[in-house]
């Protein structure tokens, strides 16, 4: 059927598999918006571009299917950068379709005018790119979505000229199934090289990344077959279970985590590149001779040159690896001896944040099962995320690489979307969450029962500390905050602050359960 072509991108995308567009309309690109309701699409309308692209990170992290957002063109572009940037450092499939002016050459004066648009957003992408055609807007959807699937997924950007967005196109062509398989594991004599060195080795490590989340079974037989002990990056929290005792947890910024991998003999890396904010130093401490498994052939080809690259997604890899090992096993790991450095490193944790690790394990003791959390750039979520073991993969997304501040509540209102009836949560502080706070918005619009939580020290409490550190006078970190509690009632939230921890827990309780979200404000004095 001929349709507009901004019609026709809406039913495309449908036909793809996609069910949830994020944005704000405009005059722009009020041409995308023509088809959505027929096509059958569920839009969210955020209050900002930066909160529909934030949202659009939290669907995708929730789901693994693409993130879809609308937005005009210049400001509206601009504004969803900043999470452009956030997704492509933390592997985020996101999708940014956008309009553009016909013609900036030769025309000055325009509305939302830039003078390169298309190069602007390349800066954060992986690729952006202008439709100047209804087949190449079909085109580069595909490849889009294809490569999503195929490889390490990052954002992308198309830009589509108004007058295309308004111009009737022939249909696109339908039922092409944007499904592949994984990548095959390599050769077995590869592998068997691989089984054979945890076979032989005195003190092999894994250590599993965000690029392992879908592996934890394989994962599990690998760990138990070759008595390993292991360590998970932030994003891989979960990987492992919490009951392994060999598991160092998610201590790898610890400075001592670097004499453990040294002192191993077998170093596997699974899923991460092991990056300056996995580790907070310049190396991680393993010598060469490593073993690197990963989807992204610009990781293996960083790596050093004695080690062994794998390309293949880690549950294909681990699974094969698996079923190539024996029983017999050289591992010297001790228990004992893993549980004296969680414990050591915990002590490291509450002393360099006082105060935060009580709050912490009484805020994860009240939480109902499957509860998926969305963290921001704050303390609280700083040294919760070394101390608190997930009990599953993929349920605590935090802006790890980028860092940008005000994407838990956003990102919390995309997971929320995604997993209806499933617990979502957002750990925020009280900086970061002004950030996005209109957002709120959105959430009391679509009646989540979000708990929000926020940690209000009054202040920019890690720039502080960093300043002091650094020998430098605390200079515009203290700011005055607003009345959190009554903000969250003009948008119509619920709003809680509790004075003890026992109250806390069952502030958090009822949010859940509530029809609307709750801000529930939380201070440093809360552990006494």
């Amino acid at each position: 059927m001929e349709r507009p072509l901004g019609a026709q991108i809406s039913h495309m995308l449908k036909d793809r598999g996609v069910t949830h567009v994020f944005g704000i309309p405009g005059v722009h690109n009020q041409e995308m918006y023509r088809g959505i309701e027929e096509a059958g699409l569920i839009h969210v309308l955020a209050r900002h571009e930066q909160g529909a692209g934030f949202m659009a990170d939290g669907y995708a992290r929730a789901t693994g299917r693409p993130g879809v957002c609308y937005v005009i063109t210049g400001p509206g572009l601009t504004n969803i950068m900043t999470p452009m940037g956030q997704a492509y450092s933390d592997s985020v499939p996101l999708l940014v379709i956008s309009s553009c002016l016909d013609e900036t050459a030769a025309t000055r004066g325009q509305l939302h005018q830039m003078r390169d648009q298309q190069a602007a957003a390349a800066t954060v992408c992986d690729w952006s790119e202008e439709a100047r055609s209804a087949d190449a807007a079909y085109a580069l959807i595909d490849r889009a979505l294809v490569e999503f699937q195929t490889s390490r997924p990052r954002p992308k950007h198309i830009q589509v000229p108004i007058h295309q967005l308004e111009a009737r196109a022939a249909p696109f062509l339908p039922g092409r199934q944007n499904t592949v398989s994984k990548l095959p594991a390599l050769a077995n004599a590869v592998l068997e090289r691989l089984a054979n060195a945890l076979r032989d080795a005195a003190r092999p490590v894994f250590v599993f990344g965000g690029g392992a989340v879908g592996a934890s079974a394989a994962a599990a037989a690998v760990l138990e077959k070759s008595g390993a002990a292991s360590f998970c990056t932030y994003a891989g929290r979960g990987v492992v279970a919490p009951g392994n005792a060999l598991h160092f947890g998610s201590m790898l910024a610890r400075p001592d985590s670097a004499a453990v991998l040294a002192d191993s003999d077998c170093v596997v890396l699974v899923g991460t590149d092991l990056a300056e904010v996995d580790l907070w130093r310049r190396a991680a401490g393993h010598g060469p001779g490593a073993w690197q498994i990963n989807i992204d052939p610009e990781v293996l080809a960083a790596a050093h040159p004695n080690d062994t690259g794998i390309h293949g997604d880690a549950a294909v890899v681990l699974a094969a690896l698996a079923s190539l090992m024996g029983a017999e096993t050289s591992s010297t790991w001790q228990a004992d001896d893993v549980a004296a450095f969680r414990a050591r490193w915990r002590a490291e944790v509450a002393s360099e944040r006082p105060g935060i690790l009580p709050v912490a394990e009484a805020l994860r003791d009240c939480l109902p099962e499957r509860t998926m959390i969305f963290s921001d750039m704050t303390q609280f979520a700083y040294a919760a995320k070394e101390v608190w073991d997930m009990d599953r993969p993929g349920h605590w997304h935090h802006p790890t690489s980028f860092g940008t501040l005000g994407y838990a509540t956003p990102a919390a209102i995309g997971g929320a979307v995604a997993r209806p009836g499933l617990p979502t949560m957002a750990i925020i502080g009280d900086y970061g969450f002004q950030y996005t706070v209109q957002e709120l918005a959105t959430a009391v619009e679509l009646q989540l029962s979000l708990p929000i939580f926020l940690w209000d020290n009054g202040k920019l409490g890690e720039i502080e500390d960093s300043m002091v550190r650094a020998q430098i006078a605390p200079n515009a970190v203290i700011q005055k905050n607003p009345d959190f509690l009554k903000l969250a009632e003009a948008y119509g939230a619920r709003a809680a602050h509790p004075q003890t921890l026992d109250q806390m827990q069952e502030d958090v309780r009822a949010a859940f359960a509530a029809p609307v979200p709750t801000i529930i404000r939380v201070t440093p004095d809360i552990a006494g």
